[in-house]
């Protein structure tokens, strides 16, 4: 028997996500199968994820998050700008918000179309190389690279992503270069297993790397340009400890509609 789902779509620089209010419990979090079809670009919704929205103790709400493959996923940072303006648009917040992800508490706050999210504390990174490594909320290889815009991101990401140092989990994969206002950035992502247009948390990592290249400490905010457009990242840092840690950037409901699922 089938039953119709209302869902909506959302995107934060041109990362995209299936979005579902799913305080009532009507959606099956286990289906992977499902999730994976409507993640699908032509013979489903589409996006790179899909996140449900559910009713959670002591916050506002909290975010349930899938990648693409239909597997649940590690913290989607833009994924919780876009919730965030979607628990807005239903009228479950106004402006300020704390809520619970998959890597613990968020508080955030929305203006319009653009979301300020904090993310979680960084206390520790290492090296590969010449490649900064460092878990965001997920876990991100950040390399420096020259004409990153003619960088084939595909097939360098996914051999980082597949290699034998981070095993079957894998690895997100950064290519950073300095341009005359920031940073431009283009990120391979496991779980979506293909270039997307923006990545909240490894945007996040990116900027940290930034940070511990300049050997620097005290506030930073570090814009960076991505495929899908422009995120900003704040951040205090004491060596190689980031408190304070913000991810700013838009996030638009794009549409919404209902599907007949079995």
């Amino acid at each position: 028997m089938s039953k119709e789902i209302q869902f909506y779509k959302y995107q934060g620089a041109g990362n995209d996500f299936i979005l579902i209010d799913n305080r009532k419990g009507s959606f099956d979090a286990n289906n992977q199968q499902l999730i994976q079809e409507l993640c699908d670009r032509r013979f489903g919704v589409g996006g790179d994820g899909l996140m449900l929205l559910q009713d959670t103790n002591n916050y506002d709400f909290q975010m349930l998050y899938f990648n693409a493959d239909g597997k649940e996923g590690t913290m989607c940072g833009n994924g919780g700008r876009c919730l965030v303006a979607f628990a807005r648009d239903l009228g479950i917040i106004s402006r300020d918000t704390v809520f619970l992800a998959v890597d613990g508490r968020h508080d955030a706050q929305i203006q319009q179309n653009t979301v300020n999210l904090g993310m979680i504390d960084v206390n520790e990174y290492s090296m590969d190389g010449e490649a900064y490594v460092l878990n965001t909320g997920s876990p991100h290889y950040v390399e420096f690279v020259e004409d990153l815009a003619h960088k084939n991101v595909f097939q360098d990401g996914h051999a980082i992503r597949n290699n034998s140092t981070y095993g079957e989990k894998g690895i997100n994969v950064n290519f950073i270069q300095a341009e005359e206002n920031g940073y431009f950035v283009r990120t391979f992502e496991r779980g979506v297993e293909n270039e997307t247009y923006a990545c909240g948390t490894g945007a996040v990592a990116s900027a940290m790397s930034v940070a511990l290249k300049s050997g620097r400490d005290g506030d930073f905010q570090i814009p960076i340009r991505v495929l899908g457009g422009q995120l900003h990242i704040s951040f205090h840092k004491v060596g190689h400890q980031f408190s304070k840690v913000y991810l700013s950037g838009p996030a638009i409901q794009v549409f919404q509609g209902k599907i007949d699922i079995s």
